[in-house]
C-alpha cells in the first residue's frame, strides 16, 4: 500500500509536518516535537482562521469518515431485546471488518508475530484517531449541543470539525442517575439532561448541602482550549467554556471525545474516551495516565491543565480556574462519589449471578467470564475492576505506523475499568476503537490468547450484558 505523506501546520505543538493516510510500513516518526508548550500569542486574526478552517473541514470529514467505513460495518444492527438501563437499543456483532480470507477463528490460531508478518490485524483494532488528530480539543456528540444550546443559550459547536461515529454506537441520552445514598428513588434525572439550568429543581432535598453546591460547580461551565474568549477558539462566538456535566452527561458519558494531555508531541498522543462517572467512589486511579489518585485530585487537575491540552501556559490566558480544594474541589467529589451503576436485578451482594434469576446462557458465560476467558484476572468481583492498570502490549499484533495524524504503536498501561453496567457504555477500551461488546469479546480473545469457541463467546457477550 503507498503511504501517503500530507504537510500539515501542527500550531498546538510546534510541529512542522505529520505523515496522513492510510500506511502498511513501520515507520520511523520525528523523535520529538520542537517543543512541549502551545503557542500563546495569537497572530493570525479570527476570522482568518474560522475561513481557513471551514474550508478544510470537508476534506478533513471526507478522509476520517472513509477511514471508519474501511475499519468498521456502522450499519445500525441491534441485539433483539437487549437495551441500556432506559431503553436505548445495544449494538451486537463483531463490526471490525477482517482483511480477505481472514475469520476470527483462523485469527485466533495464529501468534502475535505470524499476524504482524502477514499484515492481518484487523484495522478497526488499530489504535483510533481523533477526527482531526493534527488539532485535536474537546468534541461533543450533536445531541449533546442541541440540548445544551436548547437549555443554556451555550453552543458547544465546532465550526472546524464534527463528531464522528454514528450515534447508534453511542451511550443512551439523556442518560439515567442513580445515587449510592438514595437507591430508593431509582433513576432520579427526571429523563432530564441535569444543567446549571435544572440541577436546583431536581436535586434540592435530595442531596445535601454540600453535595448540592458540589452538583452546581459541576454543572457550571469554564474556559476550555476551544471554548473560550479569545481569538484562537474553535466556536464562532466567544464561548462561557465547558462544564463538567458536558462530557460526563447525568454523571455518565455521551463518548465525547478529546486527546490525552500529557503526552508529547501531538502525533503520539492518544484519542480518549470520556468514561461514565458511575462507581467512581470504587476506583483508585483517574486521568488518561492515571497518575491521579483520588477524584478530588482529577477534579482540580482538569480546571487546571486537562481543559487547555496540558498546558497550564496557555490555561493562563484563556481562563485558568483555580478551584478551592477545602471547599469547591471537595464538595464535586462528593457529589461525583455518589453516582451509582445502574441496577443489575441478576446479580447478587457479590457481584456474581444469582442462579435462580440468571438463564443458562448467563450463567455458562459467567462460567466463561471467571475461567478459560481470564477476565476476572483484571476484573474482579463485584465491580470487575482490579483498580491497577495493565499493558497488554497490543503492538505485538501490528508494525507501528502513522494513520491520519496518529502514531499508531504501543499504548503502555492501561486502567482497568469497571464492567458494572458496561452495556451502557459503548464503544469500548480508552480510544474508542472497540464499537460493540462483541468487538470487546474478539479483541481480547486474541490479545489474551483464550481461543475461546463461537459458543462461549456468545455466552461471555450475554453475562457481559447482565453487570
Amino acid at each position: 500500500m503507498k503511504i501517503i505523506n500530507v504537510t500539515v501546520g501542527l500550531a498546538a505543538v510546534g510541529l512542522a509536518v505529520v505523515a496522513l493516510g492510510a500506511l502498511a510500513g513501520a515507520q520511523t516518526p520525528a523523535p520529538r516535537a520542537q517543543t512541549s508548550y502551545s503557542p500563546v500569542a495569537q497572530t493570525e486574526p479570527f476570522d482568518q482562521i474560522m475561513a481557513r478552517m471551514r474550508a478544510a473541514k470537508p476534506d478533513i470529514t471526507n478522509r476520517h469518515q472513509a477511514l471508519l467505513a474501511e475499519r468498521y460495518d456502522l450499519a445500525d444492527r441491534r441485539a433483539a431485546g437487549v437495551t441500556m438501563s432506559r431503553d436505548k437499543a445495544v449494538q451486537e456483532g463483531a463490526r471490525a471488518r477482517l482483511p480477505a480470507g481472514v475469520t476470527f477463528d483462523s485469527l485466533a490460531q495464529m501468534t502475535p508475530d505470524q499476524i504482524r508478518q502477514q499484515n492481518r490485524w484487523p484495522k478497526g483494532y488499530l489504535p483510533l484517531p481523533f477526527p482531526n488528530h493534527p488539532e485535536g480539543g474537546m468534541l461533543f456528540p450533536a445531541f449533546l449541543i442541541k440540548e445544551v444550546q436548547r437549555q443554556e443559550n451555550r453552543d458547544l459547536t465546532r465550526f472546524d470539525l464534527d463528531f464522528d461515529l454514528p450515534d447508534h454506537f453511542l451511550p443512551e441520552f439523556p442518560a439515567p442517575i442513580y445515587l449510592t445514598t438514595r437507591t430508593d428513588l431509582g433513576d432520579v434525572s427526571q429523563g432530564e439532561v441535569v444543567t446549571i439550568d435544572n440541577y436546583y429543581r431536581l436535586f434540592n432535598g435530595i442531596l445535601n448541602p454540600k453535595q448540592l453546591e458540589g452538583l452546581r460547580l459541576l454543572a457550571t461551565p469554564f474556559a476550555q482550549q476551544q471554548f473560550n474568549q479569545t481569538d484562537d477558539r474553535r466556536s464562532e462566538k466567544p464561548s462561557r467554556g465547558v462544564a463538567c456535566l458536558d462530557c460526563h452527561s447525568n454523571g455518565h458519558t455521551t463518548a465525547a471525545t478529546h486527546l490525552v494531555g500529557d503526552i508529547r508531541p501531538q502525533e503520539f498522543r492518544h484519542r480518549i474516551d470520556t468514561p461514565t462517572l458511575r462507581g467512581v467512589n470504587i476506583q483508585r486511579l483517574f486521568g488518561s495516565q492515571r497518575a491521579l489518585k483520588s477524584v478530588e485530585d482529577f477534579t482540580e487537575f482538569e480546571q487546571r491543565a486537562a481543559y487547555f491540552d496540558g498546558d497550564p501556559v496557555t490555561a493562563t490566558k484563556k481562563g485558568l480556574n483555580i478551584l478551592d480544594r477545602g471547599h469547591q474541589v471537595h464538595a464535586m467529589g462528593e457529589f461525583q462519589a455518589i453516582l451509582d451503576f445502574p441496577p443489575a436485578p441478576k446479580l447478587g451482594w457479590d457481584g456474581k449471578l444469582d442462579p435462580a434469576r440468571a438463564t443458562p446462557q448467563e450463567i455458562r458465560g459467567q462460567t466463561v467470564f471467571f475461567g478459560k476467558g481470564m477476565c476476572s484476572t483484571c476484573h474482579a468481583a463485584p465491580y470487575y475492576t482490579d483498580n491497577l492498570m495493565h499493558n497488554l502490549r497490543v503492538e505485538r499484533f501490528f508494525a507501528p505506523q502513522m494513520i491520519n495524524g496518529r502514531w499508531a504503536s504501543a499504548d503502555g498501561p492501561i486502567k482497568t475499568f469497571p464492567l458494572r453496567g458496561i452495556k451502557d457504555s459503548p464503544p469500548y477500551l480508552h480510544d474508542d476503537r472497540l464499537l460493540t461488546l462483541d468487538d470487546a469479546v474478539e479483541f481480547f480473545n486474541l490479545v489474551l490468547g483464550t481461543k475461546l469457541t463461537i459458543d462461549e463467546k456468545r455466552d461471555l457477550i450475554a453475562f457481559l450484558r447482565v453487570l
